[in-house]
């Protein structure tokens, strides 16, 4: 993790109790929205080699969370284990608290296991968010036996994931736009050959990158963060291709290796760059009616105005609005 954010981690043995203070480097409504939505969750709440994968979730006071953490380092035979979270009470971006249980594939709870219960309380302070976390469980022996199978590390690690995440996600949305003149673009999404694709695209429509093309490798060194894979390294970070009518298309490379999951439907978006911020609001209103928002949109630490939906239609969508 990033050194000025904060993060404390205290074992209280007198009430069965972890206590964890934890700072994020976003706003209030992105930390939430990761911490509650099954598609951001699953590429970060799992320590490395583990990930999430989600089977259900209904975030509700009385509904349940259930996902699988799997060993991304067995390939033939998946070490494997089912966990989830009935959730008790919800305020929203605000805080939430829930009971967590190793179980089956179907939520059948495992009697032999300690059961945590957690609260986490959110509070936003400038460009950071602090998570407020605390785990109880039901005795002393059960507390013991949480930390002995490597809580601290595990929780540590997944924490050090959503640091990636984050800054990853705003990485890759950085434009290289130079003023605020409104225009429409396309995001694509590739799992390791964008390079390839733009190179056919070039090809086809004859013209030339934006600002040539920028890559994982080119990222400055993090000792906070585990270091960029070698073959990740020169994948595409971010690419500008000029196609038809001064439409730009645009695209990066989403590795597995940093937590990303495509599917065919999921990479691809319209993104729209309205002129004003105003203009940007109404876009994202309008258009996600009766749809699924993915990320509300909202001033970014990077100094965008930014949101992500799917409309009703099923069409993918990003409002960015920029001001320069």
């Amino acid at each position: 993790m990033k050194p000025n954010l904060k993060f404390d981690f205290i074992v209280n043995k007198e009430n069965n109790t972890v206590n964890v203070k934890r700072e994020f480097a976003a706003n209030l409504e992105l930390v939430w929205e990761s911490w509650t939505n099954p598609k951001i969750l699953d590429q970060w709440w799992a320590p490395k080699p583990y990930q999430t994968r989600t089977k259900s979730m209904d975030f509700r006071e009385g509904g349940m969370w259930l996902y699988e953490m799997y060993n991304t380092e067995i390939k033939n035979q998946q070490e494997c284990h089912w966990c989830k979270i009935d959730y008790i009470k919800i305020v929203h971006q605000s805080m939430f608290s829930g009971l967590d249980a190793f179980c089956d594939e179907n939520g059948i709870v495992n009697q032999e296991m300690p059961r945590t219960q957690w609260t986490n309380e959110f509070n936003e302070n400038g460009e950071k968010t602090l998570v407020t976390i605390t785990a109880k469980y039901n005795s002393l022996a059960d507390l013991e036996k949480i930390i002995e199978m490597g809580f601290k590390e595990g929780f540590t690690v997944a924490m050090e994931n959503l640091d990636q995440y984050i800054e990853t996600q705003f990485k890759l949305r950085k434009q290289n736009k130079t003023n605020n003149m409104a225009r429409v673009s396309t995001y694509v999404n590739f799992q390791g050959n964008t390079e390839e694709a733009f190179n056919f695209y070039k090809s086809v429509f004859k013209t030339d990158f934006i600002n040539g093309i920028k890559r994982f490798g080119d990222l400055p060194a993090d000792p906070n963060h585990p270091p960029i894979a070698e073959p990740v390294k020169k994948m595409v970070l971010h690419i500008e291709l000029p196609i038809l009518g001064g439409h730009i298309l645009m695209g990066t490379d989403a590795p597995k290796e940093m937590g990303f999951t495509l599917t065919q439907g999921n990479n691809m978006h319209i993104q729209l760059e309205p002129a004003s911020r105003e203009e940007a609001e109404r876009l994202f209103n309008e258009l996600s009616i009766d749809g699924k928002v993915e990320m509300p949109i909202q001033d970014m630490f990077w100094g965008a105005y930014y949101g992500s939906f799917t409309d009703k239609f099923g069409i993918n969508w990003m409002i960015n609005y920029q001001e320069k």
